[in-house]
């Protein structure tokens, strides 16, 4: 017999620093926690220990 697929609920957050949207496999208790990659290294530059090419990257795109 063939296996089902199963599918998993997703749910769809915003940022409330960038307002940018994502997806996340499972829900969340306090969605004002939340926020994204980029506001969380604006808000802490010191501790943006990414490689130059990769910030380089995100300037231009």
């Amino acid at each position: 017999m063939a296996k089902r697929k199963q599918h998993k609920k997703i749910y769809i957050y915003s940022c409330p620093i960038t307002e940018e949207k994502y997806k996340l496999t499972r829900e969340v208790k306090n969605e004002e926690d939340l926020m994204s990659v980029k506001a969380y290294y604006d808000m802490h530059a010191e501790e943006d220990d990414r490689p130059e090419h990769i910030k380089k990257k995100l300037l231009e795109g």
